[in-house]
């Protein structure tokens, strides 16, 4: 699967329709969502096609075949992220729902503190403001330094600040914004010293970095398949089980219970008290193909193909006149992100004509990190070019030539 020191990035790429055709674009947007292989497609098509059927209810052979599946789909989850107990792992239908799922779930009491860093999606924000209204927690937000790496001492000073009162704390593993990775097995290290539970954003980490949940020292993480090569509609929650045990369902009813009458019901363990409703068996499928794919490789080789890639775009664009790029200087501190804030010009206007130019496609916006380009007063946002393993090199020095082309022309530039 390598050759010589570097990931053999044209044999990956044939797996991706889209990228085989001879018109395809350069697909920079891969931090929104990934392109999904072939096997993924097949193994969708195949569960519709061939054992149309549920998990966990019939026993005819398509029943079964069903449950089986997801069970084994579960322990390779559980594989991907390093956990040893497949149990611990709860499907969802993605990231933002398995936090809506601690924030809602928790048992929390008037005055319980929440922290989070101050450059998270949405996802790990708005919950956390809901559950203030709904319970009366407190959230509070730790400014990160000026290139948006962690300020751990910060966050130390914080964790105390709350003392007794701090329940829980949700940090971004790695930014969707910046790319930058924070020291999850530091900051969850201090977290625990001040009694605190530790969940971690893990939907721009699990598709790109090599994870072990045990090693972290978590105690709660959250991903989405559709960010890895997986199909839309499928995410997943781990927790530890003692953790996991004292959230009640969202979503309940159906397999969350073990016995229910008019007056009361009994929740069944971890994880079919999480599992409310009939599941997306079609995209658990499509999530058993993509991991199979993932095993392959080694994700080690994904994250240095990524910056590599961000290096010769960072290196392509950085001379330019109004042009900053969201966190630190150094490429390898940002993985696969190249976030730039542009000066004068519309980046969404920049964001359309990278397509109409070249093909090239990047996200243009807010990226769902409103907190943070509120309180810089950046009201346009940026525009965000974020890739994978499957992109080349010839494809990172086109949508520098093509940016730098745009900028320089509505710049008035030569």
């Amino acid at each position: 699967m390598k050759r010589g020191d570097y990931m053999d990035v044209a044999s990956f790429r044939t797996h991706f329709p889209p990228l085989m055709d001879e018109d395809a674009p350069v697909y920079l947007d891969n931090a929104c969502m990934t392109l999904r292989p072939t096997q993924v497609i097949d193994a969708i098509q195949g569960y519709y096609a061939t054992n149309p059927s549920c998990a966990g209810r019939s026993v005819h052979r398509w029943g079964m075949s069903i449950s089986q599946m997801v069970s084994r789909t579960r322990r390779k989850l559980a594989n991907h992220i390093g956990s040893s107990k497949a149990n611990e792992v709860i499907f969802t239908s993605n990231a933002t729902h398995s936090m809506n799922q601690i924030a809602a779930g928790f048992p929390w009491q008037s005055g319980d503190i929440v922290l989070t860093s101050d450059r998270e999606h949405n996802s790990n924000l708005v919950p956390w403001l809901q559950a203030s209204k709904r319970h009366g927690i407190v959230h509070r937000s730790v400014p990160s330094h000026v290139d948006n790496s962690f300020d751990l001492e910060g966050f130390e000073n914080a964790c105390a600040d709350a003392g007794k009162n701090l329940k829980l704390v949700s940090l971004v593993h790695v930014g969707n914004l910046d790319g930058v990775q924070i020291p999850v097995t530091e900051a969850t290290k201090i977290a625990h010293d001040f009694g605190a539970i530790v969940h971690i954003d893990g939907a721009q980490s699990a598709p790109h970095i090599p994870i072990n949940v045990e090693s972290l020292g978590c105690d709660l993480f959250s991903f989405s398949l559709h960010k890895m090569m997986g199909p839309t509609g499928v995410g997943a929650l781990w927790g530890k089980e003692d953790v996991l045990q004292q959230l009640e369902p969202i979503l309940a009813g159906g397999g969350t219970v073990s016995s229910a009458n008019s007056e009361s019901y009994t929740l069944r363990d971890i994880p079919e008290r999480l599992e409310g409703g009939l599941g997306h068996y079609a995209g658990i499928c499509g999530t058993e193909a993509a991991l199979d794919l993932l095993a392959e490789y080694n994700m080690a080789d994904f994250e240095q193909q990524e910056i590599r890639i961000n290096r010769i775009m960072t290196d392509g664009i950085k001379h330019l006149q109004g042009v900053e790029i969201i966190g630190p200087e150094d490429p390898n501190k940002r993985g696969g992100i190249c976030s730039i804030l542009l000066e004068e010009l519309d980046v969404q206007n920049v964001g359309i004509l990278m397509d109409e130019v070249n093909s090239v496609f990047v996200r243009s916006g807010l990226h769902c990190v409103n907190q943070w380009f509120d309180s810089h007063g950046i009201e346009q946002g940026s525009l965000r070019a974020s890739a994978y393993a499957y992109n080349s090199e010839e494809e990172a020095r086109c949508f520098a030539d093509t940016f730098c082309e745009i900028v320089e022309s509505l710049s008035g530039g030569d």
